[in-house]
């Protein structure tokens, strides 16, 4: 399967949903009038960063960014990021990062991978409320 053609830049919503039917893993957002498709690394008030496909230098690497972006997206529980899960084989993708001001990113359509969401939930399970009994 030739990788390059899903991965043109679409400007069609429907053909964008059809593409993450077969990589659900993948985001697609629009930064400064540019647009963007590939992984988020974390989202949170100030900064996005993502992997950009589109930054990739040949075929072997797009390749491997998939199957890896599948590895993790079907072994992982999806909440911590690629980085993170993948360690040291997804480390020759750093090149590719591309860091935005999150309140001029809007994600079109896909996954968005936030820490910040890591820590409420967290914080949340642990809160403990003590509740007095009348009479006692």
């Amino acid at each position: 399967m030739d990788c390059d053609h899903y991965f043109t830049i679409y400007r069609n919503v429907e053909e964008i949903k059809e593409l993450l039917k077969t990589y659900p893993f993948i985001t697609y957002l629009r930064y400064g009038g540019d647009e963007y498709i590939g992984i988020i690394q974390n989202s949170d008030d100030q900064i996005t960063t993502i992997y950009d496909f589109g930054s990739l230098r040949n075929a072997d690497q797009k390749a491997k960014f998939l199957s890896l972006g599948e590895q993790w997206w079907w072994e992982s529980n999806r909440m911590v990021p690629i980085n993170v899960f993948l360690k040291t084989d997804w480390t020759e993708f750093r090149y590719c990062i591309k860091t935005m001001n999150s309140k001029d990113v809007k994600i079109v359509i896909g996954p968005n991978i936030s820490l910040k969401e890591i820590a409420a939930k967290r914080s949340k399970r642990r809160s403990i409320t003590l509740v007095r009994r009348p009479g006692v």
